[in-house]
C-alpha cells in the first residue's frame, strides 16, 4: 500500500509545538500509529493512558487493532495524542471544589463510576454530571479565588470495594476511610470535609445561590445534564473545566450509614440546599422542623467525629440476621387481618366546591376505599369505590391546628379528580395514610411494610407537635441560633428573627435527643416524603398542542403540568407503560401505556436524550434488588438509556 503522511498532534510536547509528522499507510493499525509516535517524540515515560482522539469526527481511536482504513481516517484527519485522564473541577452537593483526574474517553456513566469509587460513594448509578449555572459575579467578588481541594496525584485505580456477600459490595476502610485518603494528614482532611456536613451557609452565601423562580426555570436546570453514554470530550467539557457532581436519580437504594458516610453527607446537603434555595415546596411546620434538624445536625456534627464507620465481623452478622428477618417477615404475612374500616372519616371532592366535608363509613380493601352512607349499608353496593393504585398521595396537615388532610388525586380519563379525606386523630391519620400510600403503589395492607409506614407517620408527627413548656436543653435566647441560615428566604422575609427562633427552638425540642446518623436519616425521610419530591422538570409541547407545558419526571411516574394553572393535570406510571420510543429525527417521545393511551411530546428546555435516560434510568433503577448481586449491569443501563447510541 502507498505510504503517506499523517500529522498529530503530541499534547505532551506543549501548545506551541508543531504536530507530529509520521509515514503510514492505509493498513497501519492504530497501535502502530501511536508507537511510530512515542519513538519519534523521544520522550521517556508511561504512555499506557494515552490515546488518540480525532478532532473532526470528536471520537477517540481506542480499538487500536483496526487499521486507519477501517476508521476511514485519511491525510486530512486532524488528530490528538494525549492521556484519556485529565483534571477536572467538581464541585459537590456540599458546595466543596476538588481538583481530581476523572476519565475523558469513557462514557459519563463510567467515569462517575470512577469518580464515586475514588470518593467513596456507593451506588454512582444515582449519581451524574452536569454543567453548572453560572453566578452573576460582582466587582468585589473579583478577588475571592475559590478554594479547590487537590487529588490529583490519587492513583487512577484507587478505591476498592471487597464483595462479602453476593449481594453487597462494601469498601475497605482503613480508620474508617479509604487507603488513599489515610496516606497524609492533608488528604484525611480533605476525607473529613467529604463525610461530615457543613455548618449553616451564612444568609449572603444563601442569598448569592441562584434560585429558581418557577416551575420552567427549574426545568431550565434540567437540560444542563450531561449525557451518559457520551464521553467528556464529545460534550465540549475540557481540562480543568468545571462541573457539578449531583443525585440524579431519586431512588436511592440501599442505604447503611456505617459504609455511606460521604454518600449520605452529600445527599443531606443536596437536601437541604433544595429546601433553603426552595427547589421543593414545603409547609411551614416543615420548614420549620427542617430548620430544627439543621441545628441539631450542625451542633453533633461538632461534637461528634462523623457518622460511625463499623468492622467487618460484626456486620456480616447483622447482615445474616437482617436477611433472616427478611425472610420471616414474608412467612408472616399470612396472618395479618386485611381491612381498615372507620365510621369518623369525612370526605368532600376538589377543594374549591363549597361542599362542606360529609361523614361517611369508609372501607379500606386490597388497594381500594369505598364509602357507604352507614356501616350498616357497608355489606351492600358502596356509593363509590376508589382505587387508589396510580393515585397521587399528599398529606395536608397542621398538627396544631389538630388538622389532619389526605389529599388524594386520583387518575381519570380527562384528568385527575381530586379528593379530599378528613381524620380526626393522629392515630387514625396515621393509619389511613399508611394505607393510602401503600395503595397507591399497588401494595395491600397485608404488606410487611405498613406497620413501619404508620410508625414513620407518627413520629413525623411527634416532631411537629409544640412544647408550650420551657426549652430543655438549649437556652431561650440561644445567640448561635441563626435563623437565616436555617429556613429559606421567604420565611426570612415573612418573620422577624425573634418570632422565628422560638419556632425553630420548638421543634427543636422534639428532635434532640437524637444521633447525628439518625438526625440525618429523619431529615432524608421528611424530605422524601414531601408531595413534589423526586420531580425533574422539562418544559415539553405535547403533539397536538400549541402550549408548552411542563412534563415532571419522578421515580415512579411522568405527570403533566399545566404552566396557566400550575396543576398537575395527568400522571401516567411507569408500571402501566408498555413501551416508549424515541424519533431521533424529529427528535419526539413517544410512550404507550395500557389501555391504549399513546402520547408523543417533543422537549423545549433539554435535548430529548435526558428525558430518555430519566424514564430509562428509573426503570433501570426499579430492577435492582439484594439478590441479584454487587455488580452494576452497566450493560442493562445502557441499552434503557443509551438510545441509538447504546446500538
Amino acid at each position: 500500500m502507498a505510504a503517506w503522511d499523517l500529522s498529530v498532534t503530541v499534547e505532551d510536547l506543549g501548545p506551541d509545538a508543531p504536530p507530529v509528522t509520521l509515514s503510514v499507510a492505509s493498513d497501519l493499525h492504530v497501535g502502530g500509529v501511536i508507537l511510530k509516535l512515542v519513538e519519534k517524540t523521544q520522550i521517556k515515560r508511561d504512555w499506557s493512558d494515552h490515546a488518540l482522539w480525532w478532532e473532526q469526527k470528536q471520537c477517540w481511536l481506542l480499538r487500536t487493532a483496526w487499521t486507519l482504513e477501517k476508521y476511514g481516517i485519511h491525510a486530512d484527519a486532524k488528530l490528538f495524542f494525549m492521556p484519556q485522564h485529565k483534571p477536572l473541577r467538581l464541585c459537590l452537593p456540599n458546595g466543596i471544589t476538588l481538583r481530581l483526574r476523572a476519565c475523558f474517553s469513557n462514557p459519563v456513566f463510567q467515569t462517575v463510576m470512577g469518580i464515586c469509587r475514588m470518593l467513596n460513594i456507593r451506588h454512582p448509578e444515582e449519581l451524574s454530571l452536569l454543567r453548572p449555572v453560572e453566578h452573576k459575579k460582582k466587582k468585589k467578588d473579583k478577588d475571592s479565588a475559590e478554594e479547590i481541594y487537590d487529588l490529583t496525584e490519587v492513583p487512577l485505580s484507587s478505591g476498592t470495594f471487597t464483595t462479602l456477600h453476593s449481594h453487597l459490595s462494601r469498601p475497605c476502610l482503613y480508620n474508617g476511610m479509604p487507603a488513599h485518603f489515610a496516606d497524609s494528614p492533608q488528604m484525611e482532611a480533605i476525607y473529613k470535609m467529604l463525610s461530615v456536613t457543613q455548618p449553616p451557609p451564612a444568609p449572603e452565601v444563601v442569598a448569592k445561590q441562584y434560585r429558581p423562580a418557577s416551575v420552567v426555570d427549574k426545568a431550565h436546570i434540567h437540560g444542563r445534564w450531561l449525557n451518559s453514554s457520551r464521553c467528556l470530550l464529545q460534550q465540549g467539557i475540557q481540562e480543568n473545566d468545571r462541573v457539578w457532581l449531583r443525585f440524579k436519580f431519586y431512588a436511592f437504594y440501599d442505604i447503611e450509614p456505617k459504609y455511606d458516610v460521604v454518600r449520605l453527607t452529600q445527599l443531606y446537603e443536596q437536601a437541604r440546599w433544595a429546601i433553603l434555595l426552595e427547589d421543593i415546596d414545603c409547609t411551614e411546620e416543615e420548614m420549620m422542623l427542617f430548620g430544627a434538624l439543621q441545628y441539631h445536625i450542625s451542633k453533633v456534627s461538632q461534637s461528634e467525629p462523623q457518622m460511625m464507620s463499623s468492622n467487618a465481623a460484626m456486620d456480616d452478622l447483622e447482615s445474616a440476621l437482617q436477611s433472616l428477618e427478611v425472610k420471616m417477615e414474608g412467612e408472616s404475612i399470612i396472618f395479618k387481618h386485611v381491612e381498615l374500616s372507620d365510621g369518623t372519616v369525612c370526605f368532600r371532592p376538589k377543594r374549591l366546591t363549597l361542599k362542606g366535608y360529609k361523614q361517611y363509613w369508609f372501607k379500606f380493601q386490597d388497594t381500594s376505599i369505598s364509602y357507604f352512607k352507614s356501616k350498616e349499608e357497608s355489606i351492600g353496593e358502596p356509593i363509590q369505590q376508589i382505587n387508589l393504585k396510580g393515585c397521587e398521595v399528599a398529606p395536608d396537615v397542621n398538627v396544631a391546628a389538630q388538622k389532619f388532610l389526605i389529599r388524594l388525586l386520583i387518575p381519570a380519563p380527562e384528568g385527575m379528580n381530586e379528593v379530599y379525606l378528613r381524620c380526626e386523630n393522629e392515630q387514625q391519620y396515621a393509619q389511613w395514610m399508611a394505607a393510602c400510600r401503600l395503595g397507591s403503589k399497588g401494595k395491600t395492607l397485608a404488606d410487611s411494610s405498613f406497620q413501619n409506614e404508620i410508625q414513620s407517620i407518627r413520629s413525623f408527627l411527634a416532631m411537629q407537635k409544640t412544647n408550650s413548656g420551657s426549652h430543655g436543653n438549649a437556652p431561650a435566647n440561644d445567640e448561635s441560633i441563626n435563623t437565616n441560615s436555617l429556613v429559606s428566604p421567604r420565611y426570612n422575609k415573612k418573620y422577624k428573627t425573634k418570632q422565628l427562633t422560638p419556632r425553630i427552638l420548638d421543634a427543636y425540642q422534639n428532635v434532640a435527643q437524637l444521633s447525628l446518623t439518625d438526625a440525618v436519616m429523619r431529615f432524608l425521610q421528611i424530605w422524601q416524603s414531601l408531595p413534589d419530591f423526586g420531580l425533574s422538570y422539562v418544559v415539553v409541547r405535547f403533539k397536538g398542542s400549541r402550549k408548552d407545558e411542563v412534563l415532571g419526571v419522578a421515580p415512579n411516574r411522568l405527570i403533566r403540568i399545566d404552566l396557566g394553572v400550575g396543576d398537575v393535570v395527568k400522571t401516567w406510571r411507569y408500571n402501566n407503560m408498555k413501551q416508549w420510543n424515541v424519533n431521533w429525527d424529529i427528535r419526539q417521545l413517544a410512550i404507550e401505556f395500557e389501555g391504549n393511551v399513546n402520547i408523543a411530546f417533543s422537549c423545549v428546555t433539554a435535548d430529548c436524550k435526558i428525558v430518555h435516560e430519566f424514564i430509562g434510568g428509573y426503570i433501570f433503577m426499579s430492577t435492582r434488588s439484594r439478590e441479584k448481586s454487587s455488580t452494576l449491569n452497566e450493560e442493562l443501563f445502557h441499552k434503557l438509556t443509551g438510545g441509538h447510541e447504546a446500538l
